[in-house]
């Protein structure tokens, strides 16, 4: 069996699974899933733009191995992943699941329904404990592509061009990695976990859980309220362009070695918004590649890789071609110096854009291996 295996238990996964059918696929984003999207990245391929798609792709690939039948037929019913059951009521789906084997609602509630769901969470642990990678019965596969990077060479005049990785995928799936840069506000207060944003993806990465997936610990968020406190600015903002860096929490176990958290939206008064400049994102990339030079000499092997999302770019509103332009600013120095330059984007449109705006050469990367890591 695989190590992975051990991970997840039938018992825990079907209360994630008994969530989605009560809550319908059109609402996973709203809910508390660390297993099943555990899950879903552990199998080859099953990285999307969006993790609730990699949830609903996991969930299909474990009902298409149910063997078809009235149980394949309830199962596919009871999460409404037939044509056209999606967004129905809970209350539908198990009133057409029922109909399947022809008894009562209430019936199949007490009966039937716990042995379906209790089949698609079985099959759930197999598909994260071997990795399989599954299809329909036409052959067709269920999950998407590979995590994907591309190595750039962007030119540098009267220079040899500077190679640049970019990786394709959301960050918290980067592995191998001595420095992750996680953009903040001024105020360097980290967004809860269940939201989408960068540092959101890394805070909840590197939260310690239990056995059952539950949160025991929030080591990003401690170390970096500690770092406040030391510095004088648990009351105050920090000047744009800050950096502070913390432990990466549970993400060690991908191979990651620190974070680095940039100070780079400010805070828009009366509202909800922020605002970014490319100075100050230029101001806080350089700052990363100092802090990691000085953090380096603590470390063995050295720091020596460093992967920035596109900072200033969420929620700030920086336009994606004035955010790769600062980086590169920052970045383009210190290109084969001893530094391995990473960039990391969610979507492929994104990835061409950031292409064109460095005016790079691609050479196509390497299909990346999911990350064997909680």
């Amino acid at each position: 069996m695989s190590p992975r295996a051990g991970q997840f238990d039938v018992a825990s996964v079907l209360r994630e699974v008994k969530a989605v059918r009560l809550e319908g696929l059109v609402r996973i984003r709203d809910l508390e899933l660390p297993l099943l999207r555990r899950a879903a990245v552990s199998v080859p391929g099953a990285v999307t733009d969006a993790w609730p798609v990699e949830v609903e792709n996991l969930l299909r690939a474990a009902v298409s191995r149910l063997g078809g039948g009235e149980l394949q037929q309830a199962a596919e019913l009871t999460l409404g992943l037939t044509h056209g059951m999606r967004d129905r009521p809970p209350a539908d789906r198990r009133r057409l699941a029922a109909q399947v084997y022809s008894i009562s609602v209430e019936r199949f509630r007490k009966s039937q329904e716990e042995m379906v769901l209790g089949q698609i969470a079985e099959q759930v642990c197999w598909l994260a404990g071997t990795g399989a990678r599954a299809t329909a019965p036409n052959g067709v596969a269920l999950l998407a592509p590979r995590l994907q990077h591309r190595t750039l060479h962007v030119p540098r005049p009267g220079r040899r061009p500077a190679v640049l990785t970019l990786h394709v995928h959301p960050v918290e799936l980067l592995r191998d990695m001595d420095v992750v840069v996680s953009p903040s506000n001024i105020h360097f207060g980290l967004p809860e976990m269940y939201k989408s944003s960068v540092a959101a993806s890394l805070r909840r990465a590197g939260a310690v859980r239990d056995a059952a997936g539950d949160i025991v610990a929030d080591p990003v968020h401690d170390e970096l309220l500690a770092w406040r406190a030391r510095h004088g600015v648990l009351h105050r903002p920090v000047r744009p362009g800050t950096v502070a860096p913390t432990g990466p929490g549970a993400l060690a176990d991908c191979g990651i070695r620190r974070l680095h958290h940039a100070a780079v939206a400010v805070p828009r008064p009366g509202t909800n918004d922020y605002d970014a400049t490319p100075q100050d994102v230029a101001t806080a990339a350089a700052r990363v590649l100092v802090l990691a030079a000085e953090e380096s000499t603590g470390y063995d092997p050295p720091l020596r890789s460093v992967c920035f999302p596109l900072l200033g770019s969420g929620r700030a509103g920086l336009p994606v071609g004035s955010s790769v332009s600062a980086l590169w600013s920052a970045l383009a120095p210190a290109a084969g110096q001893g530094r391995d330059l990473h960039l990391v984007v969610r979507r492929p449109l994104i990835a061409d854009l950031v292409t064109e705006v460095l005016g790079a050469r691609t050479a196509a990367g390497d299909e990346e291996r999911g990350p064997d890591c909680g």
